[in-house]
């Protein structure tokens, strides 16, 4: 059946802010979404308070509504536009799909004449009940655990008496496993289950008979209105059941299920997938299965909409699921659709893999002082890397690489836990690193057998590890002059980084790369194609391996490389990494802006990045993607293959900036800001020579390598204190002392932490207002493209502030100086790009707190704020294409627009939630007020001190 002609136009609820448990995949599946229907001509309507993403951009949907996700939005909207014939709710996480139920309920769509497109009510309220989705699989004869649901105190401590211990406490519609739990003790109960009802919206809880042990499975599947099934992948969770699979470490395709135990599941998915509503759109379903020779399969749940896995799984099988997902909402079938990767076939297809996807979590505990770090039922990552190998073995490196946590891999770092107790409790209690740590248990000489039995983990896995760290002990015999060729070569297959095995032959990681280069053992690149190389691909997506030599029949050898490099002017823009505090999604947005940039100027576009939740990673967006960790070694290489005119640094965060000098060293063109700038902007003490050069006042400071100077420093700089490590994130680290014994302390602290790092002392100026500038300079002239003041006070991170564009209450003489210091900076840095200077005002005095000469986290704020392509500008000029004086500034904004941070607390029982200067949001809305008499400032204005802490 081709498409529906009677739509003509779509609603798309978009996910809102980032939190744990609904992160920028979705962002990612609603751009996608929007993207498939403007290639069929259908006008689009985006609700979405999300400032950061490139969803939300005005390029990607025709009217984009920065606005609450609340039903009060939705009427607006329909009556603005009475020309919307449908919404599609399933691209933006249970968010989405909570606001589509409520508006349902409130009879919205009814009295607007709105049609429900890719997923029913009935399907949502049937998964999304557990009672209702229990009995359902009863009635069609599929397997679940032994459970209850509950919506009361008493009945729950009558369940628990009933099924007896270990017991699984779900709370009905919560997201990211809110208010689940395990509970192995009848006196953690009542806390637990008071917990759970809480948290649901409904006060229902289910309990159910907890599965340790078993191994953990999900399947995403798509359908069309014909009924046509595909299942685009088969995930394994190397962590057996107990950890969210947010948390857990997981592998595409399966590795320890036999094929009779797939082909069972793959109906039961598919048996569940029709039996719970009559709509065409995509579905996840996750299984549990016994880890014995029976292969037992029990439902766990399944979710009729495109889930966290969904961006997963189309990066990893190059499916792109959501834009097909959106092409049968609307009344295609599968049959009528091509693979848009090669496309030349048709996308009723399951694609093949002919290599192998390993995802490991991001966390970031250490903003949340005195959280739990044991990972459970409830998800606690903020971020995830994807990585591709050939074989588990280099997928699992090249995945550890990517996580940016100072390892180059798994051992051979010097950074192991040695000792046997604590390797022991790491593995008894599962923790954020424990993908090292069951190498480290190997190499202290705890056998497979205890490891298993501790964890659960499939020993096909853990046989896997042994045999890397087989490896390294036999490498470890020989130095560089004698370690034979085929050792080099089955480390590097492996995924061993250089620097790895340098540190396994005591020697330079350069001196290993030059060896390798003279035996012939160089990197190659190979295709995502979907199809395993059954049919040609035209969409250039390539991850990197190694392969041994292929000899013709004439005796000449050579080593298949599927990327080929033209002779076109190239430009690689390095990509952020995974997201974290600190480092979100806006980053995002600024690389796949400065991607489009770079292609209006001519440029063949080069994108190197390792997070699969994002825009920047999907196959269409750069002329070449390279889905590779962001990692010296392998962007090295990928820069020496394809001869770029240069690297943008800029718009990648804190990630691609830390390449920067090792670039500069090794005569690799930086685009825009010199890497001499940049570096300038991050040490404190020439930053402060250059402020004291211009005029400009900044707080009394010094620089500490030991709690000795720190205290000494101390009496000239006058308590309270700042203190703050250098080339750092989100403010990690960062406290407020207010005398020499917290001083000693935090110093101390932070050189356990942070070791042979430069601590930054900085007088703290108290009740001082903070504010920011955003500005494009290209070396001769500078355009502020924004300046934003805090409620909050100097002293919360800004990240963790709300934020008035324009300023609220500074008056001309300070607003004056915020921009005579922004230009003299950009000027002074030789800033060619984006700059955002930070300042802290006091007595009508403006001082400068610090200067980043890159995109910052507002960027994208202020840019949607004033409807201006900020981005696109500051690429243009960085390439050197434009000057600030060629473009015609057109800023627009009736009143003022209000950055609200949002934090993930509730994921983190009794931690403590008080604000300071490190970062701990996760993300952002934007909020439109006509004036300062709204309700909502007036709120926020009156706590504005409420949450400062040390």
């Amino acid at each position: 059946m081709p498409k529906n002609k009677n739509l003509k136009c779509i609603l798309i609820i978009g996910s809102g802010p980032i939190v744990i448990g609904q992160a920028c995949e979705f962002d990612y599946a609603g751009t996608q979404s929007l993207r498939s229907l403007r290639d069929e001509g259908i006008e689009t309507v985006l609700i979405n308070s999300n400032p950061a993403t490139i969803m939300t951009d005005p390029s990607v949907a025709d009217h984009v509504y920065l606005k609450p996700l609340t039903t009060k939005s939705i009427i607006e909207i329909l009556k603005k536009h009475p020309n919307i014939d449908a919404v599609l709710p399933t691209m933006g996480g249970q968010t989405a799909l909570n606001l589509c139920i409520e508006a349902d309920e409130k009879g919205i769509w009814e009295d607007f004449g709105i049609k429900l497109i890719g997923v029913d009510i009935d399907a949502i309220n049937i998964t999304e009940d557990r009672e209702k989705f229990k009995q359902l699989m009863g009635r069609i004869g599929v397997p679940v655990a032994p459970a209850k649901t509950v919506t009361s105190f008493l009945q729950g401590k009558e369940v628990a008496q009933e099924f007896g211990f270990p017991l699984v406490i779900r709370a009905s519609f919560t997201l990211g496993g809110s208010g689940a739990s395990f509970v192995h003790r009848a006196e953690d109960f009542d806390e637990m289950l008071t917990y759970g009802l809480e948290a649901s919206p409904i006060h229902e809880v289910l309990i159910d008979k907890a599965l340790l042990g078993w191994k953990e499975y999900e399947l995403e599947l798509l359908r069309d209105k014909n009924d046509n099934v595909v299942i685009i992948c088969a995930i394994e969770n190397m962590d057996p059941m107990g950890i969210h699979t947010g948390d857990s470490i997981t592998v595409a395709p399966a590795m320890t299920l036999s094929d009779v135990a797939y082909q069972r599941m793959r109906d039961l998915a598919i048996h569940m997938m029709r039996s719970i509503g009559d709509f065409a759109g995509g579905c996840n379903v996750q299984f549990a299965v016994s880890p014995d020779e029976k292969e037992d399969i029990v439902a766990i749940e399944i979710n009729p909409r495109v889930s966290r896995s969904s961006a997963l799984a189309s990066k990893a099988t190059g499916y792109p699921i959501a834009k097909i997902a959106t092409k049968l909402a609307i009344g295609y079938n599968l049959n009528e659709l091509e693979n848009q990767i090669t496309q030349s076939t048709s996308a009723l297809f399951e694609p093949s893999v002919d290599y192998v996807i390993v995802k490991i979590p991001r966390w970031n505990f250490d903003k949340f002082e005195g959280s739990d770090r044991t990972l459970g039922l409830q998800m606690k990552s903020v971020g995830e890397v994807m990585a591709i190998g050939r074989s588990f073995q280099e997928a699992l490196h090249k995945a550890t690489q990517s996580l940016e946590i100072k390892r180059n891999g798994l051992g051979a770092d010097g950074k192991s836990y040695t000792k046997y107790d604590e390797i022991i409790d790491k593995l008894t209690h599962p923790s954020w690193d424990r993908v090292f740590v069951i190498y480290d248990a190997i190499q202290a000489g705890i056998p497979l057998s205890r490891i298993h039995e501790i964890t659960k983990i499939d020993m096909w896995f853990l046989k896997q590890y042994e045999e890397l760290y087989a490896l390294e002990v036999e490498i470890s015999k020989y130095t560089l002059d004698t370690l034979p060729r085929d050792l080099i070569l089955d480390a590097k297959q492996k995924g061993f980084a250089d620097r790895q095995i340098a540190y396994m032959l005591k020697c330079l990681e350069s001196e290993v790369h030059s060896k390798r280069e003279e035996l012939g053992i160089n990197r190659v690149y190979k295709l995502v194609d979907t199809c395993a190389a059954e049919f040609e691909a035209a969409t250039p997506y390539y991850y990197s391996t190694f392969e041994a030599d292929i000899e013709t029949p004439d005796g000449k050898k050579y080593v298949a490389n599927d990327s080929v490099s033209t002779d076109r002017k190239k430009i690689v823009v390095l990509g952020s990494g995974p997201n974290r505090i600190g480092q979100g999604i806006e980053f995002d947005y600024s690389c796949v802006h400065g991607v489009l940039a770079a292609a209006e100027c001519g440029y063949e576009t080069i994108m190197i990045n390792c997070n699969p939740e994002t825009v920047s990673t999907d196959f269409d967006i750069a002329d070449k993607l390279y889905f590779e960790p962001v990692f010296w070694e392998h962007i090295y290489d990928i820069i020496r293959h394809e001869k770029p005119e240069g690297v943008i640094v800029q718009l990648g965060g804190q990630t691609a900036l830390k390449l920067a000098e090792k670039l500069d060293r090794y005569g690799i063109k930086i685009m825009g800001t010199s890497f001499k700038a940049l570096d300038l902007a991050e040490d404190r003490g020439s930053f402060s020579r250059l402020l004291q050069e211009n005029d400009i006042p900044y707080p009394d400071f010094g620089t500490a390598e030991n709690a000795d100077e720190a205290l000494a420093l101390a009496d000239e700089l006058d308590f309270p204190i700042l203190v703050r490590p250098s080339y750092v994130l989100g403010g990690q680290g960062m406290k407020i002392v207010i005398n020499k014994q917290e001083l000693e302390e935090v110093v101390v602290d932070l050189l356990q932490k942070i070791p042979n790092n430069k601590l930054l002392l900085d007088h703290y100026l108290d009740g001082a207002i903070e504010a920011e500038a955003d500005a494009i300079c290209d070396g001769e002239d500078v355009y502020i493209i924004g300046i934003m003041e805090h409620i909050e006070p100097c002293g919360i991170h800004s990240g963790d502030s709300n934020a008035l564009l324009p300023p609220f209450n500074l008056g001309d003489l300070v607003m004056q100086q915020i921009k005579d210091h922004t230009k003299k900076i950009a000027l002074a840095l030789n800033t060619v790009g984006l700059i955002n200077i930070q300042f802290a005002i006091k007595d009508d005095q403006v001082y400068i707190i610090e200067a980043n000469p890159r995109a910052s986290r507002t960027v994208p704020f202020i840019a949607k704020s004033y409807g201006e392509p900020y981005v696109n500008y500051a690429t243009k000029v960085m390439l050197g294409e434009k000057k600030v004086k060629d473009f015609n500034f057109n800023p627009k904004l009736e009143g003022y627009a209000i950055k609200q941070p949002v934090f993930s607390f509730n994921k983190f029982h009794k931690v403590n939630k008080q604000l300071g200067p490190e970062m701990k949001s996760t993300g952002e809305s934007i909020l439109f007020i006509d004036s300062l008499k709204d309700d909502a400032f007036y709120e926020l204005y009156s706590r504005r001190k409420m949450y400062l802490t040390k």
